[in-house]
């Protein structure tokens, strides 16, 4: 709730990511899988402000009017800074301090979800060491179909 009343606007829908932090800063999957903390949204795009579709947009502007809408005060709404350029050293760096990796995009791109062409791409660090069994941990908390109704999977803390 704190997170929709920071944004500095009647409407607008955000792209980002939804994590909690440790006391360092870095995202802790495990804390927000498992509900141990207050979740930080960290907005990087711009879709749509007061019914107004920006996705035809170029980036840089989209990015633009989004740093207007996020509060400047420390807030659990944050706007995600861009770098020009240096996306190696960028990426470099992420793995060093074992981040999940970086999303690289191209600052005039318009935001497509057509699937065929997209102005931006994620680049993984392998080594990331809360990538391991994440997946199986998703597929034990995901809702099954029987055919006749939604039944939850058995959940277990690992």
């Amino acid at each position: 709730m704190e997170i929709s009343h920071s944004i500095r606007s009647d409407s607008a829908i955000l792209d980002g990511e939804i994590v909690c932090l440790d006391a360092d800063g870095k995202s802790n999957f495990h804390k927000l899988l498992f509900r141990r903390e207050w979740p930080h949204f960290f907005a990087f795009d711009l879709l749509k402000l007061d019914g107004r579709d920006l996705r035809s947009l170029p980036l840089i502007e989209r990015k633009r009017r989004l740093k207007c809408l996020v509060p400047k005060v420390e807030s659990r709404l944050r706007y995600v800074e861009h770098i020009h350029g240096e996306g190696e050293e960028f990426y470099r760096l992420a793995c060093e301090h074992d981040l999940e990796g970086i999303v690289r995009k191209w600052k005039f791109g318009t935001y497509r979800t057509d699937g065929h062409q997209t102005s931006r791409i994620k680049v993984k660090n392998p080594a990331y060491s809360q990538a391991e069994g994440r997946h199986e941990r998703f597929e034990k908390r995901r809702p099954k179909w029987d055919r006749t109704k939604w039944v939850r999977s058995e959940l277990s803390l690992l």
